[in-house]
């Protein structure tokens, strides 16, 4: 039985000119790279429009499903209750072509997914956070052998609050400098 996705992700057609630049960048640190410059852009211009088609992430009820990949084609199913973090971060470089890297993940275990160039990634975000939570909330109340499971949610949530606090106010300083 198919689910039907309740958001989908589309992504920022700067990724391909984000990976053009980051080739030419690579080229030019290597000097032997400098005379294939137009080689290497022209292969990763043609290989970034077959990946970013081959890219999508779907929200659904239940779970994240994403899929990647144009040789090596790759699907990850994750389920909601799996994702603990959805982090956003830019580099000077993806500032520059207005891109962000967006990962969910579980706290300790790295990232489950990673994506680059989502639009409107911080509502992407958003929704993935709220769709978590109103499963979490429609679950019904368990016995309260669960309590010390609730403090631990109780703390993951604050520990997530303490990290964007922290995102922002790096934000703010950088933006100061």
């Amino acid at each position: 039985m198919s689910e039907l996705a309740l958001k989908t992700a589309s992504f920022n057609p700067k990724v391909k000119s984000y990976w053009i630049t980051l080739g030419v960048i690579t080229c030019l640190v290597c000097l032997v790279g400098i005379p294939l410059i137009p080689i290497v852009a022209l292969i990763i211009w043609i290989v970034a429009g077959r990946m970013l088609k081959a890219m999508s992430a779907n929200l659904l009820e239940r779970k994240l499903v994403v899929k990647r990949g144009v040789f090596f084609k790759e699907e990850k199913s994750i389920p909601l209750e799996k994702i603990t973090d959805v982090g956003l971060s830019q580099g000077p470089l993806m500032r520059l072509f207005g891109l962000s890297f967006e990962t969910a993940g579980q706290s300790g275990h790295g990232a489950l997914v990673s994506l680059l160039g989502v639009v409107n990634a911080s509502e992407f975000r958003e929704a993935i956070l709220t769709q978590k939570d109103n499963l979490t909330s429609d679950q019904p109340a368990q016995s309260n052998n669960d309590e010390p499971q609730s403090q631990v949610e109780l703390i993951r949530s604050l520990t997530y609050s303490v990290k964007n606090i922290e995102q922002m106010l790096v934000t703010l300083l950088e933006e100061k400098k």
